[in-house]
């Protein structure tokens, strides 16, 4: 268990530049993973094991993308109880993301505002930090799960996005136990456009063809010899901002990739709902509300909600949700579940609460699900 309460350390952290405390806290982690430094903030891991996309995910409970925008911290975040964790978004080449300020606090909202921009080390580098990782030979019977985050360079014009996607989805697919596709940043010119009906199905048709040739090119070989495909599942992320007309077209273009010739869920394709929001009806008034990006945190809550809701329902049962959006407690991330949602993320909500709120969400699912 954590030697260090959260609460100790907030105040402090919530007194510095928000993306300066970001950057502070992640150089902390890296030096202390794998160390007994790690005791400040390890916890247990709940036991509440689910099979989804045909992987075993030992709670559900896990990490969203963009906190580890480089995979540099993946231990010390295994060592905080999470199921599963996201790293990303990783890019073809390094890029610095947008100009600063440009992370802002509300915290009367607990909210966080974000344009950062996708600023990463480039996909080589980030491979590299993910090699180093070893979360899988510290709990090998039942090792935590690893997501790995891609998107397209700002610089790289819209018609050639797809380019950038399958260059990311070529380097880490040797490495990740699933793929999420980032469609939904509203940090990156235009990328929201890919969540569009015709956009949407010619990138999936080009990840599903390039999926195809790398399950065989990273085949594996059982006793006998005999080759078997490694065919990793890929999420595609969308935005709370769409209406019941752009859920359902989102829906039916996933249907026609993740549904076998039954119409079962195939467990290839799957949905991570929700990105931050545009919205700002829930923080009108409050400093920094204004501020250009993406809205996260207990405001995007019920947005997120009523986009699960509705995939579930256009999707039917079996189809992989990993909800995401708004969970600062245990009743949130059990509110996700009821929604229809597999197994939930949190960001924001470990900023404001703390680790503690990973062993707390994890066992309310696992006790009240």
């Amino acid at each position: 268990m954590s030697l260090l309460p959260y609460a100790l350390a907030r105040p402090f952290l919530f007194g510095l530049d928000p993306e300066t405390t970001h950057e502070l806290t992640l150089a902390a982690l890296q030096r202390a993973q794998g160390t007994p430094l790690e005791w400040a903030f390890c916890q247990e891991r709940v036991g509440d094991p689910v099979q989804l996309a045909g992987l075993n995910f030992p709670n559900r409970v896990g990490l969203a993308a963009g906190l580890d925008k480089n995979a540099h911290c993946i231990d010390a975040f295994a060592a905080m109880g999470f199921g599963f964790v996201e790293v990303g978004t990783v890019t073809p080449l390094a890029q610095g993301g947008n100009p600063k300020p440009r992370m802002f606090r509300l915290p009367k909202a607990q909210a966080l505002i974000n344009r950062l921009g996708f600023n990463n080390e480039g996909l080589a580098a980030f491979i590299a930090n993910v090699q180093t990782a070893r979360f899988r030979k510290k709990n090998a019977a039942q090792p935590m799960l690893l997501g790995l985050n891609i998107g397209k360079n700002a610089a790289t014009p819209m018609e050639r996005a797809t380019d950038d996607y399958l260059a990311c989805l070529d380097g880490v697919y040797p490495h990740a136990d699933y793929v999420t596709v980032n469609i939904s940043s509203p940090n990156t010119k235009n990328l929201r456009a890919l969540q569009s009906d015709a956009a949407l199905d010619a990138l999936l048709g080009a990840i599903e063809q390039r999926r195809q040739q790398l399950a065989q090119q990273h085949a594996t070989r059982d006793a006998k010899g005999r080759l078997t495909p490694r065919r990793v599942p890929i999420f595609v992320k969308i935005a709370p901002d769409l209406d019941a007309a752009q859920i359902e077209v989102i829906a039916a273009t996933l249907k026609r990739y993740g549904l076998n010739a039954a119409g079962e869920p195939n467990q290839l394709w799957g949905v991570v709902a929700t990105n931050t929001t545009l919205a700002r009806e829930a923080v009108q008034g409050m400093a920094h509300a204004e501020e250009a990006g993406g809205l996260s945190g207990a405001p995007v809550r019920e947005a997120s909600n009523r986009v699960i809701r509705q995939l579930r329902a256009a999707l039917g049962a079996g189809f992989p949700i990993i909800g995401v959006g708004g969970i600062m407690s245990p009743q949130d991330a059990l509110e996700k579940i009821h929604a229809g949602a597999d197994v939930v993320q949190i960001y924001t909500g470990l900023i404001y609460q703390g680790p503690q709120l990973v062993l707390q969400a994890a066992r309310r699912i696992r006790d009240e699900r």
